[in-house]
Parts: structure tokens; C-alpha cells; sequence
């Protein structure tokens, strides 16, 4: 994994890092769909053999090594809801509007007392 001049061979390593990944995400993934019902821990969605393919398995630290064997670091989400859940996580980090908590000013219950202790039956 060297190149003639003794440095690292990048696609080598990247290539050895992927397969290391993949045993790694094998491991938890079984894991995983063994212990808990296939469902969607978002949408509800369900799961069968057919389209299991379709469940993935999402770290709720983020941490892709932290897999204790009682699975309390995991929670079984569908491709969409996990890269949903993935995509907020990158926006507040990002600073938007809505990580800061500075998002819409509009209040449409705001006067509902005043408005309901006026009405006259």
C-alpha cells in the first residue's frame, strides 16, 4: 500500500477504509434487524424481505463506531427519514434559521383569548 517514493497509495486506502466500513455496517445492520421489528422509527412505514433493503440503520450519536451490543445507540429508519434526519443535522450545524430558533415571528393564536372572551353567544 505504498507508493515508490514510501508514501501511502490513496485509492488503497480509501479502498481498505470502504471494506472496513462495509464489515463494520454488516455487523451492526444484522444486529440490528434481529432485534428490532422493521419498521420505520419515523414514518412507520413496515418492512418486509422484499424491501428491507430500504431500512437502514441510524446511530442517534452519530457515532458509526459506538455499537453497544444492546442496540440502545441505534434506531431503525427508512432510507428517506435517515437521510431527513442526516440533512437536519448538517443544517444546524450550518447555522440556519431554523438550529438558531430564529424562524417565522408569526403567531396565529396569539389573540385567541381576547378574540374568544369577546364573543358573545
Amino acid at each position: 500500500m505504498t507508493t515508490r517514493r514510501g508514501k501511502p497509495d490513496a485509492d488503497a486506502a480509501v479502498a481498505a477504509a470502504q471494506q472496513a466500513r462495509l464489515r463494520r455496517e454488516q455487523g451492526y445492520r444484522e444486529r440490528a434487524l434481529k432485534m428490532y421489528p422493521w419498521i420505520c422509527g419515523r414514518c412507520s412505514r413496515e418492512f418486509d424481505h422484499s424491501n428491507v433493503r430500504e431500512l437502514t440503520v441510524h446511530h442517534r450519536d452519530h457515532d458509526h463506531d459506538n455499537n453497544p451490543a444492546d442496540g440502545s445507540n441505534w434506531e431503525l429508519l427508512c432510507v428517506y427519514c435517515h437521510d431527513n434526519e442526516h440533512r437536519r443535522m448538517v443544517d444546524a450545524h450550518a447555522g440556519g434559521e431554523q438550529a438558531r430558533g430564529g424562524g417565522s415571528t408569526h403567531k396565529p393564536f396569539a389573540d385567541l383569548k381576547s378574540l374568544l372572551d369577546g364573543k358573545s353567544d
